[in-house]
């Protein structure tokens, strides 16, 4: 096999299923951006697993033309940890929606981010449980009605950034389905780097909960609604940048107008800050107030299936090469007759 892979387009990457999602449905775009971003990463499709778990999202690798599994219930990242660490040559990505990944499969999620294992994770987040009709999910708001809390939530919701940045991901990014450009940027970003990477989707479901981000990602609000993070680059958004974001002398960030600051007083991004990705992730209260999007923390650390190989190749340089049958009958042994 050559190093290079040959060339390919999105029909390559697009299986012969019939997409079945609800029309108008976020995933949709979601899978168109993924679909054309995968010849532009000089990947093949027989080193590439799609590993999803269950939910409206996790249909994914039925549509992907490479290796898939639609694994259970959270357990996506679980699954995906075992083949990251079995077989480092592949190219694995996870997909799961906020209540795969963040209700029964978020204990695997935030030890796949811990251990920084070599995947790359799309988080699909449209506040809603949708393949189960209607459930509030663990990223639902306070109060939210649904099917399941007919008098409204009485549970705070999961930021799946903050969550992500606490459990030490070392990519975390955020994107949302209606800029395919900004889409397909961050999984480059996120696919590039090496380790748990991340990605939470602002995800619209138009069955069960429309609109929930159109305060901010409509077109003609994002402008004064969308924060773009960018690595040494000032936190402003506008249309012509004339809002900011601006650390206070008490270690707050605020949101200001440039021009009653002045320009130095605005904040530099700097993705290998912690501290400054954790205040950058509960700067907004929910998607209706100005949202940051784009990298979070972008950090280099080591990856766990590398370190878990050269612990192996150290064990057996020093011992030696195994024998298998001396394994077996050493220790507390019987017979049974």
């Amino acid at each position: 096999m050559t190093d290079v892979a040959p060339p390919t387009t999105r029909k390559d990457w697009s299986s012969d299923q019939e997409v079945r999602w609800c029309p108008g449905c976020g995933d949709y775009s979601i899978l168109a951006a993924v679909q054309l971003l995968m010849p532009e990463l000089g990947v093949r499709r027989e080193d590439t697993v799609f590993v999803s778990g269950i939910g409206c999202a996790s249909r994914f690798p039925y549509y992907m033309n490479t290796y898939g599994m639609h694994s259970i219930h959270g357990r996506a990242p679980a699954i995906a940890t075992g083949l990251a660490m079995a077989r480092p040559d592949l190219d694995i990505w996870v997909i799961g929606g906020d209540g795969d990944m963040l209700s029964i499969g978020g204990n695997h999620l935030i030890h796949a981010l811990r251990r920084n294992i070599n995947v790359t994770i799309l988080l699909f987040n449209n506040q809603i449980y949708g393949l189960t009709k209607g459930q509030y999910s663990p990223t639902s708001e306070t109060g939210k009605v649904t099917k399941s809390t007919p008098f409204g939530s009485i549970e705070a919701p999961f930021n799946p950034i903050s969550l992500a940045i606490g459990a030490e991901a070392t990519f975390v990014a955020r994107t949302h389905d209606m800029d395919r450009a900004h889409m397909m940027e961050m999984f480059r970003r996120a696919h590039a780097h090496n380790g748990a990477s991340v990605v939470e989707i602002y995800q619209n479901c138009n069955v069960f909960n429309d609109g929930a981000f159109e305060e901010i990602t409509a077109k003609a609000h994002r402008a004064d609604m969308l924060i773009p993070l960018e690595h040494g680059q000032p936190v402003r958004f506008g249309a012509d940048g004339e809002h900011g974001v601006t650390a206070g002398a008490d270690g707050k960030l605020r949101i200001v107008e440039v021009a009653e600051v002045g320009e130095d007083a605005i904040l530099v991004h700097d993705e290998t800050d912690p501290g400054l990705a954790f205040q950058l992730s509960r700067l907004a209260s929910g998607p209706h107030t100005p949202t940051p999007i784009g990298v979070f923390r972008a950090v280099e650390r080591p990856e766990y299936a590398e370190q878990a190989s050269a612990q192996i190749a150290a064990a057996q340089a020093k011992a030696g090469p195994g024998d298998l049958q001396q394994l077996l009958l050493s220790g507390a042994t019987w017979t049974v007759s």
